[in-house]
């Protein structure tokens, strides 16, 4: 028997999920969790919510997926305001 094909969707990061998960919002209007592929996770790869992604899914289960590729300057997200490094060692609350 040959190994199932993955399907392969383009879609947004909605929500960044605990534990290197994410919440994405295919093209075609479906959201799925999605996690990390362990070649980002290698590779260091930070995804931030308004990230353009492609994931993979199986045909079996179509409501989880795993994200394989971020796109590169494809982000809806607002730009964050840098603030100025100030030294020292970061307060914790």
């Amino acid at each position: 028997m040959a190994k199932e094909e993955a399907l392969e969707f383009e879609g947004m990061v909605v929500e960044v999920l605990p534990d290197a998960k994410f919440r994405v919002e295919l093209e075609n209007g479906h959201v799925v969790v999605a996690y990390t592929a362990g070649r980002m996770k290698k590779n260091r790869i930070k995804t931030l919510a308004g990230d353009r992604v492609t994931v993979e899914m199986t045909p079996y289960d179509l409501d989880r997926a795993r994200l394989v590729f971020r796109h590169k300057g494809d982000s809806m997200a607002p730009p964050s305001s840098k603030t100025p490094f100030r030294g020292g060692a970061a307060r914790r609350r």
